[in-house]
């Protein structure tokens, strides 16, 4: 099993932000603190606050997050109007080119160009939405550990651990921002689009150095990002149960999440009390279960199957749009493979929050299969399969592409409109039991 970071005290107590301890408690020497020192007093006072936040900010403390990840990036200038003007351009002709490789009209309402602050500021409401239910159920795992019987004796004190969830989480996903801040290329790159509804945004800061490294102009990197960012919209669009669909999946595997309180009781055994560097080292992400459920084996699966669905579509699409029109296009598709392949943002994201690892042969396998499914039933058919969930391939089909385009050609003739009225009314996704072809982790 492939652990997540998102779990607590798994980055040593989620605090190790390159100082052996929060707020400077490492650095006052090797006896005990005298009270009365104004550095220690202070230091309360700021523990005090932290946990007074993150008592009342629900499972992540997201004010602690946002504080570490912008101190992580340091300074950075605002995006420019200039800036502004060519991702607004970029955008603009990337969707005119996709209105001849898909019949769905754009899912672009807005344009704008972030700085990785901005990013950070603009998406949170998403990672709200991807984080906390896992966050929550681990936080309420971790609440188990205080006996039963001690609660009513502790009183007040029995929501400390909360408290100290709350914050271990939002130190880790404070670093795990800053990370994805500085390497992110537009608001869909993770998977799903992170911003408002109809916003597509790039990073021209992140585009440039990209852009230096892969040695190509960056007007043509912008112009492909723009591309793949205008087909994401469009699909989650025009799939409107999507968006929930994967949400659905990270819930239904977080429900899961149980203590393993033998793995607490041997991690304790290991500590030296007195050793204040040996605690700040243990990892607890070991006190979780260490192997997942049926359940959410069926929903890392699901997720996963879905994930190579979207990113295998958008292959397809942005390549039929672009044709000969870019001059490195291939060089392109060559370093977005590689970026994937080497752990790119949406990889990093899953990872981190579920442990799953994406499989490029999946996505290479969903790629082929929307190309044949195109070639069998033309764009509307393709696009079609999109009208609700219970129509989309499955991992099995993934194994034989050109089968289920074969099998889908004979589905041209059905009326796909009560599907699109099924995916308004009951966007629920399947049940957790539904599994769709094994554990997609390595």
């Amino acid at each position: 099993m492939t652990r997540p970071w998102f779990s607590p005290l798994s980055l040593t107590y989620g605090w190790r932000m390159g100082s052996d301890i929060p707020f400077g408690f490492g650095n006052l020497g090797g006896d005990l603190p005298d009270p009365n020192d104004p550095r220690v007093q202070q230091m309360m006072q700021q523990l005090q606050q932290m946990m007074a936040q993150s008592l009342s900010s629900g499972p992540v403390n997201w004010q602690l997050a946002k504080q570490l990840a912008e101190s992580e990036l340091g300074t950075e200038n605002t995006v420019g109007p200039a800036e502004q003007a060519q991702v607004a351009e970029a955008i603009r002709l990337a969707d005119l080119w996709l209105d001849g490789a898909t019949d769905w009209p754009s899912g672009v309402s807005a344009t704008d160009a972030w700085s990785r602050k901005q990013w950070i500021d603009q998406t949170e409401d998403s990672w709200k939405q991807l984080a906390e239910p896992l966050a929550g159920q681990m936080g309420e795992a971790m609440q188990t550990l205080v006996p039963e019987e001690m609660t009513g004796m502790l009183g007040p004190m029995a929501d400390l651990m909360k408290g100290v969830g709350s914050a271990l989480f939002g130190a880790q996903m404070g670093q795990a921002l800053a990370k994805l801040a500085g390497e992110v290329l537009s608001s869909t790159e993770v998977g799903l689009p992170l911003g408002k509804t109809g916003v597509a945004a790039l990073l021209p800061g992140n585009l440039a150095r990209y852009a230096e490294g892969l040695e190509l102009p960056v007007e043509e990197v912008r112009l492909f990002v723009a591309l793949r960012e205008a087909a994401t919209h469009r699909l989650y669009t025009h799939a409107p149960w999507l968006r929930s669909h994967l949400l659905g999946a990270l819930d239904a595997y977080a429900r899961e999440i149980r203590i393993d309180e033998a793995a607490i009781e041997e991690a304790m055994s290991d500590i030296d009390p007195t050793d204040p560097e040996a605690a700040a080292m243990m990892d607890l992400s070991e006190v979780f279960k260490p192997e997942d459920t049926e359940q959410q084996k069926a929903a890392l699966a699901r997720l996963g199957t879905s994930l190579a669905l979207i990113t295998g579509w958008i292959n397809v699409v942005v390549a039929e749009a672009a044709g000969n029109r870019l001059p490195t296009m291939d060089r392109l598709l060559e370093s977005a493979r590689r970026r994937r392949a080497s752990g790119g943002p949406a990889e990093q994201t899953f990872e981190a929050l579920v442990g799953l690892r994406l499989d490029p042969a999946k996505v290479r396998a969903a790629a082929k299969l929307w190309k044949h499914l195109g070639e069998a039933r033309g764009i509307e058919g393709r696009e079609a399969v999109w009208a609700h969930p219970d129509l989309l391939p499955t991992a099995a089909d993934l194994e034989h592409p050109e089968s289920f385009a074969s099998v889908s050609e004979a589905l041209g003739d059905l009326d796909m409109s009560m599907f699109d009225q099924l995916a308004v009314n009951d966007p629920t996704p399947p049940e957790d039991g539904e599994d769709e072809g094994g554990d997609d982790r390595r």
